[in-house]
C-alpha cells in the first residue's frame, strides 16, 4: 500500500465504536429517567397508603378502653392515642399541609415543630359515629376502624 492512500476500515472501526458508545450513553440516560420516574411514583404510593396506614394501625396497636379519643384543637381535629397507664399519647393532626404526629403528655399543647411528618395531605378529619367505630379521612379516602375494646370513650 502507498502512503498516500487512505484506509476505510480505521474510519468504520472509529465509526462503530462512537455508534456503539453513543447508544451506551443513551441507554444510561434513558434508564435514570426512568428509574427516577419508579421511585418517584413508588414513593407517591407509600405516601398514599400512609395516610390511611398509620393512623389505624396506630388506634389498632393501642386499643383499649378509653384510650382512643377525638380532640378539637386550634390546629383542627387531633386523633388522640393513650398509651397506657402512662399518661403520655401518640396524637396526629394536619398542620401546614401534612399530616403529623407527636408523642407528648396527653394534656401538653400541640408541638408541630417537635412532630414528624407521616405524608402530605390538605384533608383530615375523624368522626365516631358510633362508640366503637372510628372513620378516618384524608385525601387518600377514608379508613374505616373498628375499635376492640368496645366502650371505647371518646
Amino acid at each position: 500500500m502507498k502512503q498516500g492512500e487512505k484506509n476505510p476500515i480505521g474510519f468504520y472501526t472509529i465509526g462503530i465504536v462512537a455508534l456503539f458508545l453513543a447508544g451506551f450513553f443513551l441507554l444510561v440516560v434513558f434508564g435514570a429517567r426512568s428509574y427516577r420516574g419508579t421511585v418517584a411514583s413508588q414513593n407517591g404510593n407509600m405516601d398514599h397508603r400512609a395516610l390511611l396506614a398509620y393512623p389505624a394501625t396506630a388506634v389498632k396497636a393501642n386499643d383499649i378502653r378509653g384510650a382512643v379519643e377525638v380532640r378539637e384543637s386550634e390546629k383542627g381535629q387531633v386523633l388522640v392515642i393513650a398509651d397506657g397507664d402512662s399518661g403520655y399519647a401518640l396524637r396526629v393532626y394536619r398542620h401546614e399541609g401534612k399530616l403529623v404526629e407527636d408523642y407528648s403528655a396527653i394534656d401538653a399543647p400541640l408541638q408541630p415543630s417537635e412532630a414528624q411528618t407521616i405524608a402530605e395531605t390538605k384533608e383530615f378529619s375523624v368522626e365516631r359515629p358510633r362508640g366503637d367505630l372510628l372513620v378516618v379521612h384524608t385525601d387518600a379516602g377514608r379508613a374505616v376502624i373498628c375499635l376492640r375494646s368496645e366502650g371505647s370513650d371518646g
